[in-house]
């Protein structure tokens, strides 16, 4: 079975990375998870999971004569196979988004769950490609109504190629905010349901700062207790993994942005 989720957001700053890896290790209990960061320009997943040193990344996967095969940018990471992506501006310029295609068809075929870190904005193939490869995207917000906007965008562009929402994560939500009224709102626009309310915790900082996601820094944080509640309302869908690596082989490349 093979699943490709997108966790998307349409602007910087909801703590996107962060939740990727917090929804990888709570679905690494019971799934063969494996986590790709797709954000080719505006990468910092390898520092959430303390691989800054990498040797090999996705970036050395998307170029015209690549050395590396797919395996070599695969780390073994807190209980998931993760996929980190340099922060070289060389790199990012030589790389070809379309390319991620078979990466990611590769990585189908012996994995449960696929989840693609994506870029913030819309702004270039590279930005849209994680979208359009998914089978459904989980949207990452902030309890405010210009971060449902921007939600709403990449909803509005996921369905336009077929891909569907699986849910709404509210993330860095502080005590005086009112999520209840932003969700009600959220429940009458975004497909898929209200996953969890992470509330903000000075624990995600730290956890970056040591170069491990939240959950294995601190596994017993309400923030952590949250994001596995996200995780256990994600309903994860059967797919056959040689149809699913078929499918992202084939898959169109974005033309309009």
């Amino acid at each position: 079975m093979v699943e490709a989720f997108a966790v998307a957001s349409g602007k910087g700053g909801t703590g996107k990375t962060t939740s990727t890896l917090a929804l990888g290790m709570a679905l690494a209990e019971d799934y063969d998870v494996t986590v790709i960061d797709a954000d080719t320009g505006m990468a910092n997943l390898l520092f959430h999971a303390g691989l800054d040193d990498a040797d090999v990344t996705l970036h050395d996967l998307l170029v015209d004569e690549r050395d590396a095969a797919v395996s070599d940018a695969v780390y073994e990471r807190f209980g998931m196979s993760v996929v980190p992506c340099g922060t070289s501006l060389a790199a990012f310029e030589a790389a070809d988004p379309g390319r991620l295609r078979d990466v990611v068809a590769e990585l189908a075929a012996d994995t449960d769950v696929l989840l693609l870190d994506s870029p913030a904005a819309l702004g270039s193939k590279s930005a849209v490609l994680p979208v359009v490869l998914a089978d459904r995207i989980v949207v990452v917000l902030q309890p405010t109504v210009p971060s449902l906007s921007d939600g709403l965008k990449v909803q509005e562009y996921a369905h336009s190629y077929g891909t569907d929402t699986a849910g709404v994560v509210f993330n860095r939500v502080r005590p005086d905010e009112n999520v209840d009224k932003i969700a009600e709102q959220a429940g009458r626009y975004f497909g898929g349901q209200t996953l969890a309310s992470v509330p903000e915790s000075d624990a995600v900082r730290a956890a970056r700062r040591e170069g491990k996601p939240l959950l294995a820094h601190a596994p017993e944080d309400p923030a952590a207790d949250a994001f596995r509640e996200a995780a256990a309302r994600l309903d994860v869908r059967d797919g056959d993994g040689r149809d699913v690596a078929e499918r992202f082989k084939s898959a169109v490349v974005p033309e309009r942005i």
